[in-house]
């Protein structure tokens, strides 16, 4: 069986735009669409679903947010397969189930201040560290959409090692569903120890750093197919920052999923955890292979 685009949805608005972007992706792809909620309470918590269905929100069942976001998806892309399902377990247990048989994992930001687009959800976080298939957090404007493009490129990170990856492997085919460029971008910086003066460098060592993030790209990029136009850019500065930079031109940013053992569990890389909490486009996590 063809495996869906998942998404969790709460009720809150955060989540009925993720519906939206994934409406729009599944259409791309030819895929069904899933509507999951997950809780442990059956009634809605929330004021958002409440106030469109003109509901108190002591009224609002689970059976309701899945009703509602099925309707969304099924007006803005009449011809979509979509499908719903009430689950009553904790929702990062079940959405990290769901990835199992998932095409794609989507999900919203959810905060419960003011700073709802500034801070990431704690279930979007632990999911995305746990995913077993690539994972999208909606992030930026109310515009983000994928069948139409705003700014017409999507972003991927290239990692230091400079080898082909999952990551670049979706953004290439991303960029190809959307026919748009790619750009690949490679974030590099001189070390604080390394001076002129260091034998190895020879006077230049910020020549000579930035040339193997040149590189790096070279490699990462070798094996695509040459049927879509790709862009590659060496940045100076931290990765996580010159990524979320990027983000701001970008319809999606793409950056590889290493989850590494703690001792609480697994959790992501640096760059991969700053992309989620600061993004100005929805974030792609891929995993990679440890």
């Amino acid at each position: 069986m063809t495996q869906p685009i998942v998404v969790g949805v709460d009720g809150s608005e955060p989540s009925l735009r993720a519906v939206d972007w994934a409406a729009d992706e599944a259409t791309l792809r030819g895929l069904p669409l899933r509507l999951v909620y997950a809780s442990l309470w059956e009634r809605y918590e929330g004021t958002d679903l409440a106030h469109d269905l003109h509901q108190p929100s002591e009224e609002i069942t689970a059976d309701d947010i899945v009703d509602t976001a099925a309707r969304r998806a099924r007006q803005r892309r009449p011809a979509l397969t979509v499908s719903t399902d009430v689950l009553v377990e904790e929702p990062e247990y079940a959405l990290v189930r769901e990835s199992r048989e998932a095409s794609l994992l989507v999900t919203g930001t959810r905060g419960r201040s003011g700073l709802a687009e500034a801070l990431l959800g704690s279930v979007s976080l632990t999911v995305a560290g746990h995913a077993h298939c690539p994972m999208v957090v909606i992030r930026g404007n109310h515009d983000n959409q994928a069948a139409h493009p705003v700014h017409g490129r999507v972003v991927v990170g290239v990692g230091e090692e400079g080898k082909e990856s999952a990551a670049v492997r979706f953004a290439y085919e991303e960029a190809r569903r959307r026919k748009v460029p790619l750009e690949a971008v490679r974030a590099w910086r001189t070390p604080a120890y390394e001076t002129t003066d260091h034998p190895l460098m020879s006077g230049e060592p910020a020549r000579l750093h930035e040339q193997q993030a040149v590189d790096a790209l070279e490699s990462a990029l070798g094996n695509l197919p040459a049927d879509i136009e790709v862009h590659r850019r060496t940045v100076e500065g931290h990765a996580r920052s010159v990524l979320v930079a990027a983000s701001f031109d970008a319809d999606l940013l793409v950056v590889g999923g290493r989850r590494r053992p703690r001792a609480f569990g697994l959790q992501l890389g640096r760059v991969a955890h700053g992309a989620l909490h600061h993004s100005a486009c929805p974030v792609v996590v891929v995993p990679e292979p440890v």
